[in-house]
């Protein structure tokens, strides 16, 4: 079984001046979503396994490829995510399901290079509605400058019976972060870095 595939979009921003202050370089960040008929639409089927593993590979070879196009390269891409909103006849378990599965991820995280997990978002939604990908540092989860979302909408998707899968990427952070990072909290608050829930 193969995902049916109505469209592929791609989105892209370069922003050169952010908070009325020049970037020094472009602040370049990209999506790529596929619109895909969901295939559990309208009925509760209690084992999403065998679909889950047959769109998985399909869907995150083809968003990554497309993804790191639009970069340049895997080794560009410093901070990444991923998203699922499935239409108004769909569940959650939908969307979630084609997103959180290694299959599905781990073709993006291999492209570049990562080591920490793909920040995501997965909700239920209309044609239109605002798809929002979070996006975190590719190697450091607790690197501020690169806690982004990059946020667009695809006009027709996804319809009722549908899942828009979602990635998302930057080729850096915020151009002008000034917040610090997780680290120096931690400290300040006593804890210990390896063991942050400790006091």
């Amino acid at each position: 079984m193969t995902p049916e595939i109505r469209k592929i979009v791609s989105y892209r921003e370069d922003t050169l001046i952010e908070g009325h202050k020049p970037a020094s370089a472009p602040w370049e960040m990209f999506a790529v979503a596929a619109v895909v008929k969901n295939p559990w639409a309208g009925r509760f089927e209690e084992d999403l396994g065998p679909v889950i593993r047959s769109f998985g590979p399909t869907l995150g070879a083809t968003l990554t490829e497309r993804i790191t196009r639009m970069a340049g390269n895997g080794d560009r891409i410093e901070a990444f995510g991923k998203a699922g909103v499935v239409g108004l006849d769909g569940e959650i378990e939908h969307a979630s399901g084609l997103i959180h599965t290694l299959r599905f991820g781990n073709h993006f995280r291999e492209a570049v290079g990562a080591k920490s997990y793909l920040a995501f978002t997965n909700i239920r939604g209309g044609a239109n509605c605002a798809i929002q990908i979070p996006l975190m540092d590719k190697n450091d989860a607790g690197r501020r400058s690169h806690y982004l979302t990059i946020q667009f909408a695809v006009p027709d998707a996804p319809r009722a019976d549908e899942i828009v899968v979602a990635l998302g990427a930057a080729t850096g952070g915020r151009p002008h972060h000034r917040i610090g990072d997780r680290y120096q909290d931690l400290k300040d608050l006593g804890h210990d870095l390896d063991n942050p829930a400790a006091v």
